[in-house]
This record gives structure tokens, C-alpha cells and sequence, in this order.
């Protein structure tokens, strides 16, 4: 192993141990004010109210950015689950080149030992000093000494480049490894910014309203839930649903509905409170079936099912980028974590466009 390989394995580990001891911030980008249509208001008076078509433009800017904090908050998870895996492979192959250091040192202090007592023999290699014996009897008992002693010298040498080698290995995977995770924490920042700029503004877009409009404006998005759900029941589309959960999934149920109450903050897998798939992962955690962090990602690897074979505990994935999940409790309801402002509850299974239906214990 020459020195280069060894400054490259020190260097590799000392950035790792570094990495996981720091935290890295990234700071939302600007964010354009939006300028929802409102009445005009009379020279020297107050704002006029908002009318509720002008209110009901409003809740569906509010709704795609929250749609879209959605979406960006996935990929931020998804960044930040694979950030994890990388730190812990890289904190592996940080302990790999250690333990393949102190083996190469150990290993030469063998081969300096063997060399040093061929020098205490006056320098000849042990055949030529058997045939300078004069007993036979120590002649041939010298010959099975000399094969075994060729045979530890062999064995030396071959460990000793195979333990080079892994090491040359280990420095290679862990560059290769602290590149990904530096992508990942690029993809971190970008997510994160997305997700402020889009928080930021739906905020900004409530806070512009009266109290009263605000109000009007939370009642037109339950409307706008039950006229979704009521269609959805009045399609036949769970009318021969009728499945109970199973061991596990009555587990998850318990877990989820026992979190009602607690807010939404992307990002968070609870305790104190969830986003929608931190919600729906600890839950099935909770049941001893561990599960794809986002929902994009339950979507793509979890079993699918269909609607009409759902039961209590299986997820429903929600818009067409997967961006939202909920777990299915029965009667067509669903606990769920609805978005920044609000808290986990339950809901009306259909209140939102379904992109299908996933079992985490199929």
C-alpha cells in the first residue's frame, strides 16, 4: 500500500467523521407576492370583501402551493433518507480502512519478524542451510520445517495484498459514497427552498384575508372536500368494499388515529407531529412493517391494490405526482396529515383525486 492510498484512505475518514458532525442550513429563496383578484376598494375606505368567487380563486392558489410544498417536501424526504444511508455507509467504509490500516501494519510486523530471523541465520534462505547440515536426521526434519515456513511466507504475502486491495476498494467506495451524499444534500437545499417559497407564500395569501374571510375561506374548502367525497360515494366506488385489517394494519390504525390533533410540519415523523407520510410510516413502524419514507415512494414499491379490495390500514396515494398519502380507517374515511396549517384528522377517503391504493403487509 504506498503513501497516496493511505493519505486518501485518513483524508476519507476524517471527512466523513466531519460530515456527520455538521448541519447544514439552507435559507428559502425570495418569493414573488401573489396578488389574489379581491373588489376594489373606495377612494379612502376600507377593502370591499372578497366575493366568493374571488375567495374561492383564492383557496385554489392557496391549495396548489400547498400542493406544491407537498411534492418538493417528498423529494426533500427522499433526500434526506438517502443522505442517512450514505452518512452510515461511509461511517462503515471509514471503519473498513481503519481496521484494513492496523491489519497491513500487523501483517508487515510478521514479514519484518520472518526477516529478522533469516539475518539471525547468518542471511541464507533455510534450504541452503540444510544442505550445509551434517546430521540427516536433521536434514529431513528440516525439510517439512522449510515447506511450512514456505507455505506462512506465501500465505503472508498473498493476505498481505488482498488486504491491500480491500483497502484500495474501501477508499474507492467510500469517494464514490461521499459523492452521492454530497448530491443528496444539493438536493436537500433545493427541496428546501422550494418548500419555504411555497409555505411562504400560500401564508401570505391567508394572511391578506379578514378573520371572517378566513373563516368563509376554511368553509369553502370543506365544501369543496364534501362535494369530492359525495361524488366519490355516489360513483359506487367502494360499494362492495367490506375488508377488515389485518393484525397489523388494526396496529397502524390504533397508531395513526391516536395521532388526530397533532399539526402538520413537513418533514416530521412525529412524536409531536407528522407530515403525511412521516404519519403513515411510523404508523406501519409502529406495527413492525417498516415502509418507504414518502409517498412517492410507497407508490412505487409498495404492493398494489384495488379500491374495491381496500381495507383499514392499506394507503391511498393522492394526486398524480403521488405528492399525498392517507391511511384508509373504514367507511370510506381516512387519517391523514393535511398540509402546513393544519392538523392530523380524519377525512373523507374520496376528498381527494386518488391515484391508487397500496398494502404495506401484502
Amino acid at each position: 500500500m504506498n503513501r497516496r492510498h493511505c493519505a486518501t484512505a485518513a483524508i476519507t475518514l476524517v471527512c466523513a467523521l466531519a460530515l456527520l458532525t455538521s448541519t447544514g442550513q439552507a435559507s428559502a429563496a425570495p418569493v414573488p407576492e401573489p396578488s389574489p383578484s379581491s373588489s376594489s376598494a373606495p377612494a379612502g375606505g376600507s377593502p370591499q370583501p372578497y366575493s366568493n368567487a374571488d375567495l374561492e380563486k383564492v383557496r385554489e392558489q392557496i391549495e396548489t402551493l400547498y400542493r406544491k410544498a407537498g411534492a418538493a417536501t417528498d423529494a426533500y424526504n427522499l433526500a434526506e433518507e438517502q443522505t442517512k444511508k450514505q452518512s452510515g455507509e461511509i461511517v462503515k467504509l471509514a471503519k473498513a480502512i481503519v481496521d484494513g490500516q492496523a491489519r497491513i501494519a500487523a501483517l508487515k510486523d510478521r514479514a519484518g519478524a520472518q526477516a529478522r530471523e533469516q539475518y539471525r541465520n547468518g542471511g541464507l534462505p533455510p534450504g541452503a542451510q540444510l544442505a550445509l547440515s551434517n546430521d540427516p536426521k536433521l536434514f529431513l526434519d528440516g525439510i517439512n520445517k522449510v515447506r511450512q515456513g514456505q507455505q506462512a511466507s506465501k500465505s503472508l504475502l498473498a493476505e498481505l495484498n488482498q488486504t491491500q486491495q480491500d483497502l484500495e476498494t474501501y477508499t474507492q467506495d467510500a469517494s464514490a459514497n461521499w459523492e452521492k451524499l454530497e448530491a443528496n444534500r444539493v438536493k436537500q437545499a433545493k427541496a428546501k427552498k422550494k418548500i419555504n417559497a411555497q409555505i411562504k407564500a400560500a401564508e401570505k395569501l391567508e394572511s391578506q384575508l379578514e378573520k371572517k374571510e378566513r373563516d368563509r375561506l376554511r368553509q369553502l374548502e370543506q365544501d369543496a372536500a364534501n362535494e369530492a367525497q359525495t361524488a366519490w360515494l355516489s360513483s359506487g366506488a367502494i360499494k362492495d368494499v367490506s375488508g377488515e385489517a389485518s393484525g397489523a394494519g388494526a396496529v397502524a390504525v390504533a397508531f395513526a388515529t391516536a395521532q388526530i390533533g397533532k399539526p402538520y410540519v413537513w418533514g416530521a415523523e412525529g412524536p409531536g407531529s407528522y407530515d403525511c407520510s412521516g404519519l403513515t410510516s411510523q404508523a406501519w413502524l409502529a406495527a413492525k412493517r417498516p415502509i418507504p419514507r414518502t409517498s412517492q415512494e410507497q407508490w412505487r414499491l409498495l404492493p398494489r391494490i384495488d379500491i374495491q379490495d381496500m381495507r383499514p390500514g392499506d394507503l391511498i396515494i393522492y394526486h398524480a405526482d403521488a405528492s399525498h398519502v392517507g391511511m384508509y380507517v373504514g367507511d370510506g374515511a381516512i387519517v391523514h396529515s393535511p398540509r402546513p396549517g393544519r392538523n392530523v384528522t380524519l377525512a373523507g377517503a374520496g376528498s381527494m383525486k386518488i391515484l391508487g391504493v397500496v398494502r404495506p403487509d401484502k
